[in-house]
């Protein structure tokens, strides 16, 4: 049974899943859409074009679908779209797009922990992590089961890579290479994610793999052209070797390393 308090503002319009709870003070706009049994706690905003799917959470003083702070915006509608099961904590910012149709967009099963920001136009995977205090500008690609330590900035038009764990207090103006820790202040790939990818169960011979190709990239002096030459030349066709692989050829900003 949905649950409303009777202080929460519901505006005309809004769309209200099954089981869903709603606690003192909440306010939820006219175009939102807020999937079965989540949770809207006291004093959360949920507003703009935003669609929230099941089992999500919004914690206090939340705003998830704010208008873009980019200046460039001059109209047209725009949105935020979450999966199932994210919960975003308390002082979460999600703001809708800045183009006439452009998505703000974070996966299923992420979590987002407080005083995080989400500017226009990000896209999130799934099972992210991002720990507290972190901002991501415009324009940011997060692939799935990355780690973002806390206090840390991401420049606008960045990616970060699949498994990869970012340090606390990183600045990120590159893009971040996938199942790589990248870390500090300027930043660099000091290792693979090893803890992280035992953990999801990748194979030794993976880990290894990957521990070739990061010494490669980041240690061995060679230019970028000439470290991918040599991976396609010496180590085994793995899926997860040619994700890396191709993060490097489609970087616009560079890879950190």
């Amino acid at each position: 049974m949905t649950t409303i308090h009777s202080t929460a503002v519901i505006e005309d319009g809004a769309q209200l899943g099954r089981d869903v709870v709603v606690g003192p003070y909440a306010v939820i706009g006219p175009d939102v859409v807020v999937g079965d049994e989540c949770k809207i706690f006291a004093h959360a905003m949920v507003s703009g074009r935003t669609t929230l799917g099941a089992g999500c959470e919004v914690h206090p003083f939340a705003h998830i679908g704010g208008k873009t702070q980019d200046l460039k915006f001059d109209g047209g509608a725009t949105y935020v779209e979450v999966g199932e099961r994210t919960v975003m904590r308390e002082y979460v910012t999600i703001n809708c797009g800045t183009r006439d149709g452009e998505v703000t967009k974070v996966g299923s099963d992420c979590l987002l922990m407080t005083y995080v920001h989400l500017a226009h136009g990000c896209v999130f995977g799934d099972h992210v992590i991002v720990s507290n205090a972190t901002q991501f500008a415009g324009e940011v690609t997060v692939e799935d089961h990355a780690t973002v330590g806390g206090l840390c900035a991401v420049h606008q038009f960045c990616r970060i890579g699949c498994h990869a764990m970012i340090g606390a207090a990183s600045l990120i103006v590159q893009d971040a290479a996938p199942y790589f820790i990248t870390s500090g202040n300027p930043s660099a790939a000091a290792a693979i994610n090893l803890v992280g990818l035992t953990r999801r169960g990748f194979s030794e011979e993976t880990r290894r793999v990957l521990k070739s190709a990061h010494k490669l990239l980041c240690r061995s002096g060679l230019n970028v052209s000439d470290a991918l030459a040599e991976i396609g030349k010496t180590l085994p066709d793995l899926p997860e070797l040619a994700h890396l692989v191709e993060f490097f050829k489609t970087t616009q900003r560079g890879v950190i390393r």
